[in-house]
């Protein structure tokens, strides 16, 4: 990390939202809004925010009193981004380093900065896909940490030898000598063998108020013990997560690599699919007849991605990484045919230096191959519907997320240009691992609002 990187990554969280500004009424002059969800500007508008809610968008002058005004002088107001599905929490380098090499309050301590470092590049939504809990949210919501809405799973749920495993060879049956790693102990990751275990484990999750559930399964790349074309769960297992998240009134996301498992997953009422990368038109077709979503992580699209240091570390890895990218083949033809509802994803392993690398990388490659529309509605309305999938679980229920419109949350950014026709001013950056390190705070990015507070304006 270089120093301006450190320096705003440690002081900046060291100011708590109580240096926020937070006026009750805040208006929004001389805007051309992208709304998330048309591929349209509306230019030389005007928005009224009345406490942590949208109030009012006119394109006509809007009397607000003593509001607070800010004047956006013709740039674009925009809804704040949503990571659709990241991982907070594991921020080691490969899943034996986070088991064998970093405790508890390392990660959570990192899991902060990396936090902080999203918001400030406009993430004011983050949908954590497995390993943290809801104390990190807690914080954040209590105002002692600026950060993005957390949407948490807790535990990845999978079988021994899954994606979710994260013990060593040797370590002990969990079923018979009890809980063996240190990821299972902290409720990180739980492997579960059965239906009775599987319900208890997703239970367990959403005993610590966490929002959705996410299991794992099929195989995976960056794990040790599983091919990626593994279908580690029968369908019967997955409905046992699928018949907890109805109970508590939510859903189940689940990890899913191959046509098998995506619609096995399905088919068991699993509503977004994670990764995907053998989607389809069978599948496309369930997913609409199932009214369901995927995210998939455009990394894997990139020539740079045996560089990553879960993948390069292990060779078992990387052969499958390359068996895997060759399967693919054809996931970005199929999206760009059939437009599911898809929802951006990055899925970042790491510290906080190489997870706004590989975000960044991530915005460049979907615009790339999926266009800029598409990978802005991923980034804002999609996501946005996906996060409210959690019904009753929601711990933000009063408004939409990811829109610009009357009622919908006031999480808000100002851009300095267009995102509709260049992504780089969220951020987005051809290169990847040889990118020079960035502050996280983009300069391109001039408002930042989240629940009707404005936390960065440099207009």
């Amino acid at each position: 990390m270089n120093k301006a990187t450190l320096k705003l990554s440690v002081l900046a969280i060291s100011c708590s939202a109580a240096f926020a500004t937070n006026a009750a009424t805040t208006l929004f002059t001389n805007v051309d809004i992208f709304n998330g969800t048309e591929n349209k500007l509306y230019e030389d508008h005007h928005v009224l925010v009345e406490n942590n809610l949208i109030k009012q968008i006119s394109s006509s002058p809007i009397k607000a009193g003593d509001a607070t005004v800010i004047d956006g002088e013709g740039k674009t107001l925009m809804p704040g981004l949503i990571e659709g599905h990241g991982h907070l929490l594991m921020n080691g380098g490969t899943l034996n380093d986070h088991e064998n090499n970093r405790t508890m309050e390392e990660l959570a301590a990192r899991a902060t900065v990396n936090a902080h470092a999203a918001f400030q590049s406009g993430f004011t939504t983050w949908r954590d896909a497995g390993g943290l809990n809801t104390g990190l949210r807690k914080t954040i919501d209590s105002g002692l940490l600026e950060g993005p809405r957390l949407y948490t799973s807790g535990a990845f749920i999978g079988p021994t030898g899954s994606h979710a495993d994260f013990s060593n060879l040797t370590t002990l049956n969990q079923h018979t000598y009890g809980p063996q790693t240190n990821m299972s102990r902290n409720n990180v990751s739980v492997n579960a063998d059965s239906v009775a275990e599987i319900k208890s484990a997703a239970r367990m999750n959403f005993k610590q108020g966490n929002s959705q559930i996410k299991i794992m399964s099929s195989g995976g790349v960056a794990s040790t013990f599983d091919p990626w074309q593994l279908n580690a769960m029968s369908a019967e297992e997955i409905g046992a997560a699928v018949e907890v998240a109805d109970a508590y009134g939510s859903y189940v996301m689940s990890h899913a690599y191959s046509k098998k498992a995506i619609l096995r997953n399905l088919d068991a009422g699993v509503k977004t699919i994670e990764h995907g990368f053998m989607f389809d038109g069978d599948i496309a077709d369930k997913m609409k007849e199932k009214d369901a979503y995927i995210t998939t992580n455009m990394t894997a699209f990139s020539p740079y991605l045996t560089q990553i240091e879960a993948i390069n570390s292990n060779p078992a890895s990387k052969r499958k990484a390359e068996s895997a990218t060759k399967a693919f083949a054809h996931y970005i033809d199929n999206v760009n045919k059939y437009q599911p509802k898809w929802g951006f994803h990055t899925d970042c392993v790491g510290d906080v230096t190489s997870c706004i690398k590989q975000t960044d990388h991530t915005i460049y490659l979907a615009g790339k191959e999926l266009g800029n529309f598409f990978t802005l509605k991923g980034m804002t309305s999609v996501n946005g519907e996906i996060v409210k999938l959690s019904g009753v679980m929601d711990p933000y229920p009063e408004g939409k997320l990811g829109v610009v419109e009357v009622g919908a949350y006031a999480d808000l950014l100002v851009v300095d240009g267009n995102p509709l026709e260049d992504l780089s001013v969220l951020g987005a950056n051809e290169k990847w691992f040889d990118a020079e390190p960035r502050n996280p705070e983009l300069d391109s990015i001039k408002v930042i609002m989240k629940d009707g507070q404005v936390y960065k304006n440099t207009l």
